[in-house]
Formats: structure tokens, C-alpha cells, sequence
């Protein structure tokens, strides 16, 4: 088939992605997944399914034992355009002796490029994230939740293709928690980003994204994909909706089906 006819290719194309660590712990068994370019998709399932690990090898940070991880981004295929991927971790890892404004020009410190324009761009992303001010701060000075806008204005500041965002608001409390959830909808509306978003909360998942992908326990595989067709822009009123709720029901529903155990063989002679 033409090119023209299939379309764009997505972004991350996971095919049959499986990883054993050399500890012998079998972390994902034939992962199959599809994202496409400018969706908010949520990959939910338990703790230790290995979600995480996923993240990794798209990431580029960690390899499948088996299977193909096909990425294509800023119209170039394969591993050159890592370069394109911001990542955001469960925590901020910010560097303690830099301030604010220095741990976002990070990226491009490492590239060994920090001009007036780099700096404006630092200054800029903060700026998105709710921190202008900020600047000369050092993380010790910050609550938790200011110091993940720091790590969120960090991957952002090259503008990346791909945001990759391992829980990275788990261990705040929940009026924290939600005001990034806005924030982080409201930077998606203005930039578009292809976002992908790992969490172990289905209301989260459900209040933010466009699609759902549904993991077993360890090994993890994605064994449900649910379309969140939600109104957009999204506001704290669509959390009371009904819509919402019965979103939440199904998503709920897809969670326990894909945490049931398997059933095992029928004692012998019965049925």
C-alpha cells in the first residue's frame, strides 16, 4: 500500500517487545503498541508490571531481549532521533548545587551549547511550567510539586517530539496532584507533544488522555486499548461528569480483567 494511504507512521511502534533482566525476572512478555503522533496516551496497570521498564527501552536508556521498538520523530526514523524524546521521572533528579534556571538549561549544557538563546528558552519554559521567579532558586528551596514543574520545564526545553512521563506526580498529595494534571493538559493544548504517560491511577489516566493502554501484571503486555472521548479542553468540572464515571467504570473493569489470574488446569477428572 502507498504511503499516502497509510498515513503517517506512528511515532512508537512496539512490536512484540519483551525484556528479561540477567537476574532471570522476566519484566515484559510481548508488548504490542501503537502511538501516534500528537496523542496523549496512558499506560496503566499495576506496580512492578513493568511500565517503567517500557519507558526505558523507548527512551533508548535500556534494550528488549526480543521484539523491535521502531521509533520515528522529527520526520527522521530509528534511534538517531532519540535525541527528540524529553523524559520525565518519578523523581525530579535535579542536581542540588545548580539553581533552578541551570538544572533547565541542563539539556543543553550536555549538548555543549549555552547561548543567550538557550537561556531564553530555559527561562521560557519555566515560565510555561509556573515559575517565573523562580530562576535563582536551588530545588532545596522548592515544595515537591514546584520541584516536578522544574523537571517537566527541563524536558520540555528542547521542544522534544516525544514526552515520555514515568508517575511523576505518584508521591505528591492530591491538591498538588491535580493542579499539574492542568498544567500538564494545558502545556499538551499549546505545544502537542506526542505524550506518553505512565501511571498506576485510573482517574488520572482517564482525566488526561486521549487513549488508554491496559497492562497484566509481571510480565507486562498490553491486553486492553480504550479510546477516552472525553471534551477537550479539559477542566476540573469534567472529574464530577457522567461521562467521566462511566469512563472510569469501563477503564476500572479493563484494570481487574487484566489483573485476574489466569485460570488454571481443572483438577484431574473434573470438569
Amino acid at each position: 500500500m502507498p504511503d499516502a494511504e497509510r498515513g503517517p507512521p506512528p511515532v512508537v511502534a512496539l512490536l512484540g517487545v519483551k525484556k528479561r533482566f540477567a537476574s532471570g525476572l522476566e519484566a515484559l512478555n510481548g508488548v504490542d503498541l501503537r502511538v501516534e503522533r500528537g496523542e496523549f496516551l496512558s499506560v496503566l496497570g499495576p506496580s512492578g508490571c513493568g511500565k517503567s521498564t517500557l519507558l526505558r527501552i523507548i527512551a533508548g536508556l535500556a534494550e528488549p531481549t526480543a521484539g523491535e521498538c521502531r521509533l520515528h520523530l522529527g520526520g527522521a526514523p530509528g534511534k538517531a532521533a532519540a535525541g527528540r524524546i524529553g523524559f520525565v521521572f518519578q523523581d525530579p533528579t535535579l542536581m542540588p548545587w545548580s539553581t533552578v534556571v541551570r538544572n533547565v538549561e541542563l539539556p543543553f549544557r550536555i549538548g555543549g551549547r549555552v547561548r543567550a538563546a538557550e537561556r531564553e528558552r530555559a527561562v521560557a519554559a519555566l515560565r510555561a511550567v509556573g515559575l517565573a521567579g523562580f530562576e535563582r532558586a536551588y530545588p532545596h528551596q522548592l515544595s515537591g510539586g514546584m520541584r516536578m514543574r522544574v523537571s517537566i520545564a527541563r524536558a520540555l526545553v528542547t521542544e522534544p517530539d516525544l514526552l515520555l512521563l514515568d508517575e511523576p506526580f505518584a508521591a505528591l498529595d492530591e491538591i498538588t496532584r491535580l493542579a499539574l494534571n492542568d498544567d500538564l493538559l494545558r502545556l499538551w493544548e499549546e505545544h502537542r507533544p506526542t505524550i506518553l504517560f505512565v501511571t498506576h491511577s485510573v482517574f488520572e489516566s482517564v482525566y488526561l488522555s486521549s487513549r488508554i493502554a491496559v497492562m497484566t501484571p509481571r510480565p507486562g503486555r498490553v491486553v486492553g486499548e480504550l479510546a477516552v472521548d472525553l471534551p477537550r479542553p479539559r477542566d476540573r468540572s469534567v472529574r464530577t461528569s457522567a461521562g467521566y464515571a462511566a469512563i472510569c467504570e469501563r477503564v476500572s473493569t479493563a484494570l481487574a480483567a487484566a489483573m485476574a489470574p489466569a485460570p488454571g488446569p481443572c483438577p484431574s477428572g473434573r470438569r
